[in-house]
C-alpha cells in the first residue's frame, strides 16, 4: 500500500521578549523622588517653584497662610491682617492700627499662658527692658490666647507697663506664625518686630531670654537712638504688695465663674515672686518646652 506523507505544521514563532530594563532604574527614580520631597520639607524656600530665597524678591503676606507665612524681610499687607483683637484694658485694635500709631514699629512677643512661670519670666524681661525698646521708638505688646480677665490679672500683678493683646480665637497669633501646629489654639513662645513700612524685621521662636535678646540685638544693629519716645514707666519690684483695691480683687482666689472660663482652667498662678534659682529653673523648663514646640512645628510642616 502506498504510504501517505503528511506535512508537519510550521513551528510557532517565539514571541520576542521585551527589552530588559536597566538594573536599578526604577529604584533610582523612587529614591530621587523621596530625596526631593525630604529636601522640600527641610528647606522649603529652595524647593521647586519657590525662588524667593535666591532671587532677592520680597514676599508679601496677608495673614491667611498661618504658621510660617511670614519671615524676616516679608512685607505684610496690614489690611485685615490677623483680624481684630482686644487689649487687656478692653480696647479693640488691629495690627494695622498698632503699627500706624507707633513711631518706628511694633514689638509683639507671644507667650502660651498668663501667670505661669516661663511666661512671667518673659513678661518681666520685657518690662525691665521697656526703656531701651521704647527709647528706640518701638511699641511693645504681649500676645496670647488668654481671656482679658486673665491678662488683666497678669498685667496688674507684674506691673507691666505695656498692653497685653487678648486673642482667644488665635487669629492674629496664627497670622503671625506664632501658633503651635494642630487644631487647638496653643501659642508658641516667640517674638515679631514689624517696622512702619510693614516689613518684618524679626521673627523668632525661643525661650524667654532669647525673645528679648533678638529684639535688643535688632535695636543695636539698626543704630536706633532715643528720639523722644514715651518715657519708660517705672516698674516697682515684683514683690511689692498690690496697692489698689481693684488689683487686690483681681488677685483673689478664682470664683465659680472663673472656673468655667476655658482659658483659666490650666493656669498655674504664681503665689509669690520666684527666687533667682526658681526663675532660672523656670527659664530652663520653658526653653525645653520651646524646643519641643519647634520639633512639633517641623513635624506638622512635613505632614501633607
Amino acid at each position: 500500500m502506498p504510504v501517505e506523507l503528511r506535512k508537519r505544521p510550521p513551528p510557532k514563532e517565539t514571541a520576542t521578549p521585551p527589552p530588559t530594563a536597566k538594573r536599578g532604574s526604577g529604584a533610582s527614580a523612587t529614591v530621587k523622588k523621596l530625596a526631593d520631597k525630604a529636601k522640600a520639607v527641610v528647606n522649603p524656600k529652595n524647593s521647586a517653584g519657590d525662588t524667593s530665597a535666591t532671587n532677592g524678591a520680597t514676599p508679601n503676606a496677608n495673614g491667611s497662610g498661618g504658621a510660617g507665612a511670614i519671615s524676616p524681610g516679608t512685607t505684610v499687607n496690614l489690611d485685615g491682617f490677623g483680624g481684630t483683637v482686644q487689649t487687656h484694658e478692653g480696647k479693640d485694635v488691629t495690627l494695622k492700627q498698632l503699627v500706624e500709631e507707633s513711631l518706628a514699629g511694633v514689638v509683639i512677643f507671644s507667650y502660651p499662658r498668663a501667670s505661669t512661670p516661663g511666661c512671667t519670666t518673659q513678661a518681666c524681661l520685657f518690662r525691665d527692658s521697656y526703656a531701651p525698646i521704647t527709647g528706640a521708638s518701638l511699641s511693645v505688646f504681649g500676645l496670647s490666647t488668654d481671656s482679658p480677665k486673665a491678662n488683666t490679672t497678669f498685667a496688674t500683678k507684674q506691673k507691666l507697663p505695656y498692653s497685653l493683646l487678648c486673642d482667644p480665637n488665635a487669629t492674629l497669633t496664627a497670622a503671625l506664625g506664632l501658633k503651635k501646629p494642630g487644631p487647638g489654639k496653643s501659642t508658641a513662645r516667640g517674638v515679631v518686630v514689624i517696622d512702619k513700612q510693614s516689613v518684618v524685621k524679626v521673627h523668632e521662636l525661643g525661650g524667654p531670654q532669647k525673645t528679648l535678646d533678638v529684639v535688643l540685638d535688632y535695636i543695636k544693629k539698626s543704630g536706633f537712638t532715643e528720639t523722644g519716645a514715651p518715657a519708660a514707666v517705672a516698674a516697682p519690684p515684683a514683690d511689692d504688695p498690690v496697692a489698689t483695691e481693684e488689683a487686690a480683687k483681681l488677685a483673689q482666689a478664682p470664683t465659680a465663674a472663673d472656673k468655667l472660663d476655658p482659658y483659666k482652667l490650666d493656669e498655674v498662678p504664681i503665689a509669690k515672686t520666684p527666687s533667682k534659682e526658681e526663675a532660672e529653673a523656670a527659664q530652663t523648663a520653658a526653653e525645653v518646652g520651646d524646643t519641643a514646640a519647634k520639633i512639633d512645628l517641623a513635624v506638622g510642616q512635613m505632614k501633607p
